[in-house]
């Protein structure tokens, strides 16, 4: 026996044998929902220990590594305004950083124009380089 409830010009069964069918219904989009969240909760847990895992070994890289490693992974050249757009340092500690680079002789720093290309020893373009240094390359 099937019984109807009607309202709002429709009917909707009830009852499809002994069992209500909005309970059925009711249950299985709970389940559904239930898996979701599940599986979604695991993937965020997924994340934030690879997230956690890269920010210790970020923690644990000198400012002057990571600067180093920026320009290296550049190809070995950068300008300076570059560099600035990469961290979240100020012009300023950016500036006293690559200065300190290029006493230690780690990097070398050409003006272009008004911007500072930041070269990695042996990446420097050859026109900066006198004709000896040039042709010993």
């Amino acid at each position: 026996m099937i019984a109807f409830l009607t309202g709002f010009g429709y009917a909707l069964p009830l009852q499809v044998g002994g069992v209500h069918l909005a309970a059925v219904v009711g249950m299985v989009v709970l389940a559904l929902l239930g898996g979701v969240l599940v599986l979604r909760n695991r993937l965020e847990d997924r994340h934030s220990l690879t997230t956690r895992q890269e920010s210790t070994r970020e923690e644990f890289v000198t400012d002057r590594e990571k600067v180093h490693q920026l320009i290296d992974e550049n190809g070995g050249r950068m300008k300076q305004s570059q560099i600035v757009d990469s961290v979240d340092w100020s012009k300023a500690k950016v500036s006293r950083l690559l200065a300190d680079l290029e006493d230690d002789e780690q990097i070398t720093k050409l003006r272009l124009g008004r911007e500072n290309l930041v070269c990695l020893p042996g990446h420097e373009p050859t026109a900066s380089k006198s004709p000896e240094q040039a042709n010993t390359d």
